[in-house]
């Protein structure tokens, strides 16, 4: 028995040695400047570091497709990623979501925005829709659930809008960049979301009180963390460990999450996540073949018939 012991020791010690030994890339979409993100999200790596014996390095892309092109190419092998981009990383880059973010007030979910300056003649939606011509449009990263996929299905697909020539001009960039984009007037109205608004509340109440929210969409899946299903096992089952147990009650790691974005904590994930993303893309996708006048009967019929399969295999 001893002995037997003694082995299971020498066991658990190699698996402990083997997760600590090794180094861990960890990549930051990018909802804001580099320095932004980077003054958030260091402690939090700080602690990991510490506290898992990993040895952790940090990316910052300038966009959403660098971090998912960087896990493709095992740059990096972890990732803090909206659903839409965490969608891109599971299908193209060997991604597996392993974590969800939980809000500090117990909650899993955000919501897309669309906003515009206090002082806007533009009270709603439809408001936006009948003056499009004379606006200028900010919108979110291509790969931005929140930012671009959302609000291109509820605002754009769903009302047969073409952002692209709908309004006097249409850019896309950080939530960060909108926000100044709209206080600095360079745009009329841009997309953001729940997050970046709270957190400018929390710390710059005065800029926020600037804005109005015209339009808010409904709950999203709160972000993903994703890794690398080659990841040594015995170093995701370390990382695991240390985010789904951070911040339970050290009131240091409850106030490094809540810097970040009024995090509270995370619990543990899977793919399932994914699926109501990815039902909104297909719906997209359906509503854009719908009404492709340039499409042939026949085969606007077999897009459907493709689409329809596919959200079907995605019911429960």
């Amino acid at each position: 028995m001893f002995k037997l012991r003694t082995l299971a020791t020498a066991a658990l010690a190699v698996f402990a040695a083997c997760a600590q030994a090794q180094q861990i890339n960890f990549g930051i979409i990018a909802t804001d400047s580099a320095s932004a993100q980077r003054e958030r999200w260091e402690p939090f790596f700080q602690d990991m570091e510490k506290k898992t014996g990993l040895t952790i390095t940090s990316f910052y892309a300038p966009d959403y497709a660098g971090v998912i092109e960087a896990m493709r190419f095992n740059k990096i092998q972890v990732a803090w990623y909206g659903n839409k981009a965490a969608m891109e990383a599971v299908d193209r880059a060997n991604g597996e979501v392993f974590a969800q973010v939980m809000y500090a007030d117990g909650s899993f979910g955000y919501k897309s925005l669309l906003i515009t300056r206090d002082d806007s003649q533009l009270q709603s939606w439809d408001d936006v829709l009948k003056h499009a011509k004379s606006l200028n449009f900010g919108l979110g990263d291509p790969n931005s659930t929140s930012g671009f996929l959302v609000p291109s299905f509820y605002l754009f697909s769903q009302n047969k809008v073409d952002y692209r020539t709908a309004f006097k001009t249409a850019r896309s960039a950080s939530h960060g960049a909108n926000i100044q984009a709209v206080l600095a007037k360079q745009v009329d109205v841009a997309i953001n979301n729940t997050e970046e608004i709270d957190k400018l509340k929390a710390a710059k109440p005065e800029l926020a009180k600037q804005l109005r929210v015209l339009w808010e969409s409904p709950l999203i899946p709160s972000d993903p963390f994703v890794w690398r299903t080659d990841l040594d096992p015995a170093v995701k089952a370390t990382i695991k460990n240390f985010v789904v147990n951070y911040a339970k009650t050290d009131e240091q790691e409850k106030a490094i999450l809540q810097n970040i974005y009024s995090y509270g904590g995370f619990r543990a994930s899977n793919n399932d996540q994914l699926i109501p993303i990815r039902q909104l893309e297909l719906h997209k996708e359906r509503s854009k073949i719908e009404h492709d006048t340039g499409l042939a009967a026949a085969e606007r019929t077999k897009q459907l018939t493709e689409i329809d399969a596919k959200l079907a295999e995605l019911k429960p």
